[in-house]
């Protein structure tokens, strides 16, 4: 007979989302409230896990919560329980497989059951937590929209959302002052939230890491809107955005980082280049965290509510190493290592990029 699971961890790992806290307060009202257990908030992401720090999730103490940006819970994305940086004895960085300090603060806790919100990174090493004994549950969450195996991740909207109103308020100054408006978006090696923004904001040219470009077709749609009569020109670039031959533009390495590489830059270095070869004066705009914070929409306070209850039925019935799931207009269960096989990344057969092209967008290519 299974063990009956009375506790359940729940941590919010990687970066910030908007929907974090639908999800929290969802897990703790549906676990409390339905399936008679108890939740143990874990504090900052797998930091908190690995040092023990740990705090009851109540109904009442996360009543109020679902229309707040941010986690209650803080969160981490510099903490792998399997490679830990620690500095050595002469002051080097390395890494270390830190999971028995882990293991021994869950059964301190008397955890009996574990639920991780986050990424593809966060998914990994709940997959890994899950080969290592520990009974798991994963809820997606990224506004990148690159995790595998669900539809759509909560936080990717709201993301869209602010991405679409800055292209709006772009627009109005671009015509005004005859010039090229570069956009930088969020969503390291997936396309997503430029793509679905451009497409919403009516940008003229969309980048994306899927689709390398070739500068001078930018620059001779640029030229072709000019001689045409329309004296600016609206562009979105993914922060992943590549010329062909070249690469991703990385702003910084964080080496102690479950993710290293931090991508930004292209957005000024396009700008360079197409006012060097069109002779019209461009500026950027870099999104950057304002896609990560404030109220989550509407949708995505549904979708992690909606994610935090079947995360708790799951843990409740015991049926570990799989994570909530958005098929069609259902929340299923899948395994959590399908949802870690690859990167949801844009096809460039994408029905949303024949209808950009359709309508006149270019993609550089």
């Amino acid at each position: 007979m299974a063990k009956k699971i009375r506790r359940i961890g729940l941590l919010t790992a990687g970066g910030d989302c908007p929907g974090l806290n639908a999800v929290i307060r969802a897990v703790t009202k549906a676990a409390t409230g339905v399936h008679g257990m108890q939740v143990i908030g874990i504090e900052d992401g797998f930091a908190g896990l690995i040092d023990g720090r740990f705090k009851e999730l109540t109904s009442w103490n996360v009543s109020g919560i679902i229309h707040t940006g941010g986690t209650l819970l803080g969160t981490s994305n510099r903490d792998n329980p399997f490679k830990y940086p620690v500095k050595n004895d002469r002051g080097e960085l390395e890494f270390r497989d830190v999971f028995d300090q882990v293991r021994a603060n869950i059964d301190r806790a008397h955890i009996d059951a574990l639920v991780a919100v986050g990424g593809d990174g966060t998914m990994s090493m709940t997959a890994e937590m899950c080969r290592r004994g520990v009974p798991c549950v994963g809820v997606p969450k990224t506004i990148d929209n690159d995790l595998a195996a669900t539809d759509v991740t909560f936080g990717f909207d709201t993301a869209l959302s602010v991405a679409c109103e800055g292209l709006d308020r772009l627009h109005t100054t671009a015509s005004s002052h005859h010039r090229v408006m570069i956009m930088e978006t969020m969503g390291r090696y997936a396309g997503w939230i430029a793509l679905y923004a451009g497409v919403s904001g009516g940008a003229d040219i969309i980048l994306l890491p899927e689709l390398p470009f070739r500068l001078d077709r930018v620059c001779q749609r640029v030229l072709e809107r000019n001689s045409k009569g329309k004296r600016f020109s609206i562009i979105v670039a993914a922060e992943g955005a590549r010329p062909e031959g070249g690469e991703m533009v990385v702003r910084k390495v964080v080496k102690e980082s479950t993710d290293s590489l931090r991508l930004g830059g292209i957005g000024q270095r396009l700008a360079d280049q197409v006012e060097e070869c069109t002779g019209i004066e461009c500026r950027v705009t870099v999104l950057g965290h304002l896609q990560r914070g404030g109220s989550p929409t509407a949708f995505d306070r549904i979708l992690g509510t909606r994610f935090g209850v079947k995360a708790a039925e799951l843990a409740a019935a015991g049926d570990f190493g799989k994570m909530a799931a958005l098929k069609g207009l259902r929340v299923e269960a899948v395994t959590i290592a399908e949802a870690v096989d690859r990167l949801r990344r844009v096809e460039p057969d994408n029905e949303v990029i024949a209808a950009a092209r359709a309508v006149g967008t270019a993609f550089g290519d």
